[in-house]
């Protein structure tokens, strides 16, 4: 695989783009296969996952190759939580004042956890963020 790519640093940029596209990509499949809530907590546990995994990879591809590998997804990222969002908007699940990149921030911490209980803690800050993404039952707006 190696021999398709002019060095290391270009293969390695190239999965780590694929990877970063699968996790976007996944939104409207989960949407397909799950209820919105059920959907964007699958969604975030993948990014979770994602970034946890990748997060050193990004570090080491952007010193080599000065890509800005956070900023080339965004766009795409924000679109995929837009998604699922208005999904559950849709339903009457979720609040409808919450938008995409408030969720962004709002999952920032994913990596920032670091030691043995961080797969603990990554799903105990998850079930916050959605707690706090639900709709209020006694809210008629």
């Amino acid at each position: 695989m190696h021999r398709h790519f002019p060095n290391r640093e270009a293969l390695l940029l190239a999965v780590y783009r694929h990877d970063a596209e699968a996790v976007n990509e996944a939104a409207p499949e989960l949407l397909a296969a799950h209820p919105p809530l059920e959907a964007l907590r699958r969604w975030l546990d993948r990014l979770a996952a994602y970034r946890r995994n990748k997060h050193g990879a990004a570090q080491a591809i952007e010193a080599a190759t000065s890509a800005d590998l956070t900023g080339e997804y965004y766009e795409r990222r924000s679109d995929a939580v837009a998604l699922l969002l208005d999904a559950g908007r849709a339903t009457g699940e979720l609040r409808p004042d919450v938008d995409a990149e408030e969720v962004l921030l709002l999952v920032g911490f994913r990596w920032r956890i670091d030691g043995h209980d961080r797969e603990t803690r990554t799903t105990h800050l998850i079930d916050l963020v959605l707690d706090g993404l639900r709709r209020d039952p006694g809210d008629a707006g």
